[in-house]
């Protein structure tokens, strides 16, 4: 039992904390100015993920900028976007720089910031090596992005044992570059052969390879090909793609993202963009 003493001693002392909590400021998000610049555009669903991550961590403590470069529709046009980020990262003056994924870095970071200036440059769904940006430098670090590859293919065999061939697509870009190359480095490691391997930049190619899919492949791994063009010439979204793909091949697809699998795919060992946004910070 207490004595009236000792029980005294400890109202003063949570008196004591709860003023303490009651004085302590705020810190208002204005105090803290972050520049982030996708490399995708805003209804891209891999920038929404990492958003939502980015967001989670700061809260009401820091107060983020998102600049898009739209490079998954338009490639062509990054330069000027990457001018115009640089344009707001100058007029903003950010006490710290996100940029997501491979566009940004050879596009923006690398012209414009790295060695360049003080603030410090985090990146983060890097699917390159890192070296091939010269990082990490003086100001810029960060965490790269690999897909589940092996396991993926795994958990479709658990799915359908038939599955003995595996193709792998993604659009013709440096994070689809990346992503064979790293195909290339662990193909043999997989529960399945790899039938073939290609990169795509337009529906027109992904029809013509209708046939050699059907029958060379038992599944095939699709790699985000947001931005592939239609015969018009307009980018089309991942959900249109996988549908094409679908009906072209007649396989089951297997994702490496959530919302492949929301779009149709088989399966998905997942990596989120949440889980790059909250650690990169």
């Amino acid at each position: 039992m207490f004595s009236n003493r000792k029980y005294r001693v400890l109202i003063g002392i949570m008196m004591l904390w709860s003023l303490v909590g009651t004085f302590v400021p705020a810190i208002p998000a204005s105090s803290c100015k972050v520049l982030v610049i996708m490399s995708y555009e805003k209804i891209n669903p891999w920038c929404t993920e990492i958003k939502e991550g980015i967001d989670s961590v700061f809260a009401n403590t820091c107060e983020p900028t998102y600049f898009y470069m739209d490079t998954k529709v338009n490639l062509a046009g990054g330069s000027l976007k990457a001018e115009d980020a640089y344009a707001l990262f100058r007029k903003l003056k950010p006490d710290g720089v996100i940029t997501v994924d491979d566009n940004a870095q050879s596009m923006f970071v690398l012209p414009y910031l790295k060695d360049k200036v003080k603030t410090p440059v985090m990146f983060c769904g890097v699917n390159a090596e890192a070296k091939k940006y010269g990082y990490p430098a003086t100001n810029v670090s960060g965490i790269l992005e690999r897909g589940h590859i092996r396991e993926s293919v795994a958990f479709a065999k658990q799915l359908s044992p038939s599955i003995k061939t595996i193709g792998f697509l993604a659009k013709d870009s440096p994070s689809g570059r990346a992503l064979l190359r790293q195909v290339e480095r662990e193909s043999d490691t997989y529960l399945a052969k790899v039938a073939l391997a290609r990169l795509v930049k337009t529906v027109k190619e992904l029809v013509n390879m209708g046939e050699e899919l059907k029958e060379q492949c038992d599944a095939i791994f699709m790699d985000s090909m947001e931005g592939i063009l239609d015969g018009q010439g307009n980018p089309l979204d991942n959900k249109d793609i996988t549908r094409i793909l679908t009906k072209i091949s007649g396989k089951p697809i297997i994702g490496a993202n959530q919302y492949h699998v929301e779009q149709g795919a088989l399966c998905a060992v997942v990596k989120t963009g949440q889980e790059q946004g909250i650690t990169n910070i």
